[in-house]
């Protein structure tokens, strides 16, 4: 009985030393603990500070269902745009190792570019259409998903079939995005006097009926409708296409490259689409398709 307990203790040191090494449970082998490693990274890149710093900062959205959502319930960030950031950020600092090290900072359409540029952020996931326009600012990576500018009219109604309906009609929309350009360009004659810096602002200006109509993302009006418990519909007539892309600093090509390398990276693995499903999807199945990366 005496050997027996002293061969067990023995046993249970030698499993204690290699703990960290090649991992001691009930569970079997995991593979020698490699998954959970951090990558290796050059000198001086973004990635290599962010690993010394230990936080990724990114900049999203609070007030877009789906995509990037403070919950009032919790504080929590949620949505597509944040799982995508989180699976960016296990690439920086290993597989199961991003849990608590990404902090992100609400980052409206109309500071995007300034967040960036000024390095507030380290990147931005947050419905950002890449434009030429943009590109001379910033730098995109993606794009990860594809969206196409539509409308939201207040349920029931159906004076408004399509943009050219827009034209003599109070239209919101949110200031520095691209879609106050669309609905410009698609209706002139479109009254777009009362804007605001968050659509959930618009949803309200269009349920107590100071607009007639607001316009954006498809997917960015469905989350709007998804919350808004039957007061709202999208029209369903899309007139743009609307790539989103990770936006970084200007010239950053190391940390562009590897955000490009990372985004094929989660689809392959089939990461892309179970962050999809998790949030888009359960209002929209139909749109999961990520697209391919635009390495320019």
């Amino acid at each position: 009985m005496g050997t027996r307990r002293w061969m067990w203790l023995a046993a249970l040191a030698l499993c204690v030393a290699a703990l960290a090494a090649a991992g001691c449970g009930d569970d079997g082998d995991d593979g020698g603990g490699s998954a959970g490693e951090a990558p290796a990274f050059p000198e001086g890149s973004t990635m290599a500070r962010i690993q010394d710093e230990g936080e990724l900062v990114v900049g999203t959205k609070f007030d877009q269902p789906l995509f990037g959502l403070k919950n009032p319930t919790n504080d929590e960030i949620e949505g597509f745009d944040v799982e995508i950031a989180k699976l960016i950020a296990e690439g920086i600092f290993g597989e199961g190792n991003a849990e608590g090290r990404v902090e992100f900072q609400e980052t409206p359409s109309k500071i995007r570019e300034t967040a960036i540029r000024q390095g507030r952020v380290d990147m931005v996931v947050a419905t950002y259409t890449i434009n030429d326009e943009r590109k001379e600012q910033v730098d995109f990576a993606g794009p990860y998903y594809v969206a196409g500018q539509d409308i939201m009219v207040r349920a029931g109604e159906g004076d408004i079939q399509g943009v050219e309906d827009l034209n003599g009609r109070k239209v919101c929309s949110v200031q520095g995005s691209t879609s106050i350009d669309n609905v410009r360009e698609h209706a002139p004659e479109a009254d777009l006097s009362i804007t605001f810096d968050v659509y959930s602002l618009c949803a309200e200006a269009l349920g107590d009926g100071r607009v007639d109509a607001v316009s954006t993302d498809n997917v960015i009006l469905l989350g709007l409708v998804d919350a808004s418990d039957g007061a709202h519909q999208v029209v369903g007539s899309r007139f743009t296409e609307e790539p989103y892309g990770i936006g970084v600093k200007k010239g950053d090509d190391a940390f562009r490259a590897f955000i490009n390398d990372r985004l094929e990276e989660i689809v392959e693995s089939g990461e892309w689409q179970e962050a999809f499903d998790a949030t888009v999807g359960r209002v929209d199945p139909e749109t999961a398709e990520p697209p391919a990366v635009d390495r320019y």
